[in-house]
């Protein structure tokens, strides 16, 4: 059921045309995966995809959003388009790889969970990987959202007379 809502969650949001709208069903989303990440006792990274997906970056999303003061996309006059025929094209390919992946892993026997599961799933473990294997990649997303922020700042500043 999670996974279905999670799905549905996902489709809503890239079919809003306000942007606002589109953003409120991505914190729903973001819960989604959050309560898919308790169903498999990982409880941390449940609680860190809430605070900081849901919380932190949504309100980042938001306020980018109201700083760049979006107008709602008019509605075309036209019914056939160049992307809305690409789109619809590569939505047919993704269903058709989803349901080959699909197909093929009945076959499969079901993988047991790691017997180092409990241990993986701590705040110690995580925070050990992070800063002492994933230390420069960790940095170089904060320099990147950084980035974005200022390039939404400068896209929103008025021309001054």
């Amino acid at each position: 059921m999670l996974a279905l809502c999670a799905v549905a969650t996902a489709v809503v949001t890239v079919t809003r045309r306000n942007p606002i709208a589109a953003a409120l069903w991505l914190v729903a989303h973001f819960g989604t995966l959050g309560a898919l990440y308790l169903t498999l006792n990982a409880q941390f990274i449940a609680i860190i995809q809430v605070l900081v997906y849901a919380g932190a970056i949504m309100v980042l999303v938001l306020f980018v959003i109201m700083l760049l003061n979006i107008a709602l996309v008019e509605k075309t006059k036209h019914f056939f388009s160049i992307r809305g025929f690409f789109g619809v094209g590569a939505v047919v390919v993704l269903g058709l790889e989803i349901c080959a992946i699909i197909i093929s892993g009945t076959k499969q026997s079901p993988q047991s969970i790691s017997p180092q599961a409990a241990q993986i799933g701590t705040v110690e473990y995580i925070g050990n990987q992070l800063f002492a294997h994933y230390g420069f990649p960790f940095e170089a997303i904060s320099f990147v959202l950084l980035v974005a922020i200022i390039g939404a700042v400068m896209l929103a500043k008025k021309k001054v007379d």
